[in-house]
């Protein structure tokens, strides 16, 4: 039996329509079944949901990073740390540098530097030399860890708690009176906005530090911390028009005469944010303690300020603790 399919006379036998349909039946199985156990996403999900970081702690994300930043370390880094520290087997006893770490003490790199005039260096006159920064060796051994402070990681500490004690946020501003090298200044600069970090400094060999070494060296000259040279509590350089939110001075008003002390004070005192701002002295407060309790507080209420109490911060992190005064603007 045949089908005409055409007036041309075309024919179509039955069994190779039969085939024909045959073959396409097991085609389209074939490619229902491969349909079907498709992976591929739905478009419901074709494009993947971001979620925002929750806050990390107290004080708000960092600047210029992707997530946030705590500003204190918590209970349970330390935790983590020590499981670290005990899965290494690592034991609190006199340890001995392997041959191939460098042995040799602070001195002895210092005339290595000098002797060799450099790590690497170019031969010939020095205005060849292609390095846009000197640094003198002095600060490449970093000696001038050895002038400020004990320890120097204790920088750290007086961070955290200055901070959290102010709940400070990235784009509070901050005033150090005396930073020296930066043991403490450099973690608010790095926490703070740009142009958020002043300090009044005295030492030119600091200052040459500072500029030289560590902000360079930790990566932080983008964050333009205004740091400026001066004596006797000027703070002109300033400019009038910057509240801020913490004033510190860490171990820098047991040098100076009380009445410095006390001009200083005078004039930090419209500078410092009403009610929230704070004012921390470290170690003692003798320019107070010296005129007797109820002359302090007069002199004090007459400067509108106001003093709130003694702190003795215990560190998590190092052998470290410090006692630290508070005071705030009590007004307007």
């Amino acid at each position: 039996m045949a089908l005409s399919s055409s007036p041309k006379g075309v024919v179509i036998t039955v069994p190779v329509l039969v085939l024909s349909v045959s073959v396409a039946a097991v085609f389209l199985f074939f490619l229902l079944s491969s349909l079907s156990s498709c992976s591929c996403p739905s478009s419901s999900s074709s494009s993947p949901k971001t979620s925002v970081p929750s806050d990390g702690g107290v004080g708000g994300a960092a600047s210029g990073g992707g997530g946030s930043m705590p500003l204190s370390t918590k209970k349970e880094d330390m935790e983590w740390v020590k499981d670290q520290i005990r899965a290494n087997g690592l034991h609190m006893r006199d340890n001995v540098l392997r041959k191939g770490i460098n042995p040799r003490t602070r001195a002895q790199q210092l005339e290595d530097l000098r002797q060799f005039k450099g790590i690497s260096h170019y031969e010939g006159p020095e205005s060849e030399n292609h390095t846009a920064l000197p640094c003198p060796g002095e600060l490449l051994v970093e000696e001038h860890h050895s002038n400020y402070g004990e320890p120097w990681a204790g920088g750290r500490d007086v961070f955290e708690f200055l901070a959290e004690s102010t709940q400070l946020k990235p784009d509070s501003n901050v005033l150090e009176i005396g930073c020296g090298t930066l043991r403490v200044g450099m973690h608010f600069i790095r926490y703070l906005n740009p142009e958020h970090f002043n300090c009044l400094e005295r030492d030119e060999l600091s200052l040459m530090a500072v500029f030289r070494y560590e902000l360079p060296s930790q990566g932080l000259l983008h964050k333009r911390p205004l740091i400026v040279k001066g004596e006797d509590m000027d703070f002109t350089k300033f400019g009038s028009g910057t509240q801020y939110d913490l004033i510190y001075a860490s171990a820098v008003f047991l040098h100076m005469p009380d009445k410095l002390v006390w001009s200083g004070l005078e004039r930090l005192a419209n500078r410092l944010k009403p009610y929230d701002g704070r004012i921390f002295v470290s170690h003692n407060i003798k320019f107070c303690s010296r005129l007797g309790g109820d002359e302090c507080t007069k002199r004090l209420m007459n400067l509108g300020l106001e003093y709130l109490g003694k702190h003795t911060h215990d560190s998590l992190l190092f052998n470290h603790y410090e006692i630290w005064f508070e005071f705030r603007r009590s007004k307007a």
